[in-house]
């Protein structure tokens, strides 16, 4: 069922709020202790608030889970997957939450995520491998990869995510969702955090559907004022045919699957289908620069969280008590100086622009949202003489060959996500297609800044479609 079904339930009283809290409950007692989605429960707290009137908010009492990632909850655990924090309690709660709080959602409890977020597997040391509910023998996905097991479960009816360079679009290939990248500014942010990685990470949900993701989009944009990113929506004409520019490279160069082909070649049929122009054309940025920039970002702005941590625990952080990526990301951030940091956003803004220009000839971009369906969980993405280089990341002078390195294989699943986190741009990964194994992967349109109308327009007509 789609969200506007339980909303019209619960309106007609068919069902109450309790009784859906009491069904997630179930479900995830029943299931989660194979797939490992929910790390963090509130199950007492939110059985009591479901005894509330919610009949005058929009979602009048639907279950949610939400990300044990930068999603803080007042007086709930807020760990970010990390042994190093999971004794922490969240003492305010964030705008983001809040919203989803005043909008009449009840939350159950936090999903999994990789420590920090920082990987596009959910496998954290505190938390564990999540597996894929399609096949348990597959990763869900990350960072949001928790999120959207949950959801293919079928343990709530939406979950909430964040997506810094894929977070939300990646985990929705692998599992078969909808999964949304909004414009930058368009959702909630602070009050303690309101840059998310300099802008490139945003909160928004996984959802079974596109009319759930424009329902919710329309619900929580916002526009703030004071916040560093503001929210400009573009009025969009959405009958129009459109010009669509399509690629089947990988911006870095890295070999792209037969499946992810074959997905982006018959969505390119259904849209010439439709009436639609569509070409294959690549935006003129060079992407090895581009993933060379973001890895200088996280790793500032991974130092940054490390010394504020340390400051709250009064005492410095060792490598033990963190994972080895978030550990070389920390040393590597330490090393960057000032002028490179700087040099590295205006590279952000000046491939902005160029995607601006492209969008001036294109309304959108499709591209496959990851180069593969699912890895296996137990895939190796690290050898071990690379560890150990990790491990004596301090004692190294070329810090950011070690960072390449220990993304790169990763990196080569999905090269396309990054993109619209740098830019700002909003981004829309379909479940257009499954293998012969029927293992989702899924289809990802790139549009103009507040364009969000334009991909939901096109999303209902291939769904319709297809």
């Amino acid at each position: 069922m789609n969200l506007q079904t339980y909303i019209n339930l619960l309106t007609s009283n068919q069902i109450t709020p309790k009784e859906l809290v009491e069904a997630s409950i179930k479900k995830i007692n029943d299931l989660d202790q194979t797939i490992n989605a929910v790390v963090e429960e509130r199950f007492e707290l939110a059985l009591k608030e479901a005894d509330k009137d919610y009949s005058q908010t929009m979602f009048k009492g639907i279950p949610i889970l939400i990300k044990s990632l930068g999603q803080n909850l007042k007086g709930e655990p807020s760990t970010g997957a990390s042994k190093l924090l999971k004794t922490s309690i969240s003492k305010t709660t964030d705008n983001f939450v809040a919203k989803i709080i005043e909008l009449g959602f009840i939350i159950i409890g936090q999903t999994s995520s990789p420590e920090f977020g920082f990987k596009n597997i959910t496998d954290s040391s505190l938390y564990g491998d999540v597996k894929n509910p399609l096949d348990l023998t597959k990763t869900a996905g990350g960072s949001s990869g928790g999120a959207a097991a949950a959801l293919v479960a079928d343990y709530v009816p939406v979950v909430a995510a964040s997506d810094g360079g894929g977070s939300i679009r990646i985990p929705a290939s692998y599992t078969g969702l909808v999964g949304l990248k909004p414009s930058r500014g368009s959702m909630p942010t602070g009050p303690t955090n309101y840059r998310g990685w300099q802008g490139a990470s945003v909160n928004f949900f996984l959802t079974k559907t596109v009319n759930d993701s424009e329902l919710l989009f329309n619900a929580m944009k916002t526009n703030v004022v004071y916040a560093p990113f503001n929210y400009v929506q573009a009025d969009i004409k959405v009958s129009k045919k459109l010009k669509i520019a399509y690629s089947l490279k990988s911006p870095v160069n890295t070999k792209v699957s037969q499946d992810a082909k074959t997905a982006i070649l018959k969505t390119v049929k259904a849209l010439e289908k439709l009436g639609h122009t569509v070409v294959k054309a690549n935006p003129n940025y060079d992407g090895f620069k581009l993933m060379e920039s973001y890895y200088l970002v996280n790793g500032v702005e991974t130092a940054a969280m490390i010394k504020n941590i340390e400051t709250s625990l009064n005492r410095k952080v060792t490598i033990d008590e963190i994972e080895p990526i978030s550990w070389v990301l920390y040393q590597y951030g330490l090393s960057i100086k000032g002028f490179e940091m700087v040099e590295a956003l205006n590279y952000w803004d000046q491939t902005s622009h160029i995607m601006n220009e492209f969008h001036q000839q294109y309304d959108l971009f499709l591209t496959p949202t990851t180069a593969t369906v699912a890895p296996d969980l137990q895939k190796e993405y690290i050898n071990k003489n690379l560890i150990e280089k990790m491990h004596n990341i301090e004692s190294i002078s070329n810090k950011y060959e070690i960072v390449w390195k220990m993304f790169e294989k990763s990196l080569a699943h999905t090269p396309y996500t990054m993109l619209a986190n740098i830019t700002g741009q909003p981004a829309l990964s379909l479940p257009l297609h499954q293998n012969d194994d029927g293992l989702p992967l899924g289809v990802q349109f790139m549009a103009n800044k507040g364009e969000e109308d334009l991909l939901f327009e096109i999303a209902r007509q291939l769904t319709k479609d297809l």
